[in-house]
């Protein structure tokens, strides 16, 4: 029986995927297999040697201490593109409530006090020309970051007929052939800050995107840019955002993360975090990520891990499966390989892949294999992790 602990909600949509004779699901788990999370923060927490595995509900992992999880051998998993179509849909809202003025247009409406219809027609055929915008068609978008939400944001701004042009050096293939061939590719990041007039970023939030956007970038726009940001928090400098605002510099910033820097400007526009506030994107994040923490926990098999390689190797018919998390380091697998040897149990199949410092392991072997052959694997120089995971069935 696999415990799984949850830290915050999850959509039953999800949920009902864990088979209830094999898994045990709560929110007070002692000893967990599994630890599923959206928005706790985890920083502080302590984690029990049972815990296995991470799973995030949604793209960003912030929340979650990453680094302390890689050197304990616990993947952290993500759910990339689950809430995509939630987070393109609220981007292109919000270029149209900037380009419209409809946040101060529909305040000045519920300040109105004339006493009938007639009264309040007149006013508002006097006033309305303070909200007059302009529209979406033949203005230029550029998106910085063309993974799963960049590249459904491009695609939809076409539809709108605006020009775009797109910025991700480190684009995938899988991306690539998902990008509609009219998407303009910049000639460099400064390129696409200088052609742009609304510029949206879909980037992560790491070392290298911190204040992506500060005072010298902001210098390379064109007047009157319109930006906006619900990719994370951090990526713009927002004291250098006030200073552009206040100079006009950016007319509008539409953004999924309020500051108190940012809170009184008039063309600020905040939003409570609502990028994937809708049930369908909540109930894909939750299936997606229910059907790796299955696939890990009973096959062995890894994908969408934020710290490790995704791993994947059909099942054999062979007797035990073992899942190995060691440090990537010369002669691991051979030096595995060796332990099994001596116990005369042939190896069925075998792949290893690796990110950065640590790697995966998967081994099918030909028979059982004794707690014995495992304390001695575990003794290797190396190994941080091994687990037996037997076939489905």
């Amino acid at each position: 029986m696999f415990k799984i602990q949850l830290l915050n909600a999850m959509s039953p949509a999800g949920l009902k995927l864990f088979p209830r004779e094999l898994y045990e699901v709560d929110t007070d788990m002692q000893d967990p297999d599994a630890i599923l999370v959206r928005s706790h923060v985890m920083h502080d927490m302590a984690f029990p040697a049972s815990v296995k595995i991470v799973g995030r509900a949604g793209a960003g992992v912030n929340n979650i201490p990453v680094a302390e999880l890689t050197k304990k051998g616990i993947p952290v998993l993500n759910t990339p593109g689950a809430n995509a179509n939630a987070v393109k849909e609220l981007v292109i809202a919000g270029m149209l409530l900037a380009s419209r003025h409809i946040c101060a247009a529909w305040n000045y409406v519920q300040t109105l006090t004339e006493s009938n219809d007639e009264l309040i027609h007149a006013k508002i055929e006097r006033d309305k020309k303070q909200f007059a915008g302009f529209e979406l068609q033949g203005k230029t978008l550029g998106v910085i970051g063309l993974g799963s939400i960049g590249v459904k944001v491009a695609n939809a701004a076409l539809g709108l007929g605006m020009r775009v042009i797109g910025y991700d050096p480190t684009i995938t293939v899988h991306r690539a052939w998902e990008l509609s061939s009219d998407v303009e590719q910049a000639a460099s990041f400064e390129h696409l800050l200088l052609e742009s007039d609304f510029i949206s970023v879909h980037v992560p939030l790491n070392g290298q995107t911190k204040h992506l956007l500060s005072t010298s970038q902001f210098g390379l726009m064109k007047q009157g840019v319109v930006l906006l940001n619900f990719s994370r928090d951090g990526i713009i400098d927002n004291a250098a955002l006030a200073e552009a605002l206040r100079d006009n510099k950016v007319y509008s910033y539409v953004s999924d993360f309020p500051a108190i820097l940012l809170k009184d400007f008039p063309r600020a526009i905040s939003l409570p975090h609502l990028g994937a506030s809708t049930q369908q994107a909540e109930e894909n994040c939750a299936i997606m990520l229910v059907k790796q923490i299955r696939d890990f926990l009973e096959k062995g098999i890894l994908s969408h891990a934020v710290n490790f390689p995704s791993v994947d190797m059909p099942l054999s018919q062979a007797a035990m499966r073992l899942a190995v998390i060691n440090e990537n380091i010369p002669n691991m697998v051979a030096q595995i390989s060796s332990k099994l040897a001596e116990r005369k149990i042939n190896i069925v199949s075998l792949t290893n892949k690796s990110l950065n410092e640590m790697a995966y392991t998967l081994i099918d072997v030909s028979t059982g294999v004794d707690d014995s052959l495992l304390d001695e694997i575990r003794k290797i120089r190396g190994v941080v992790k091994i687990r037996e995971v037997r076939k489905s069935g």
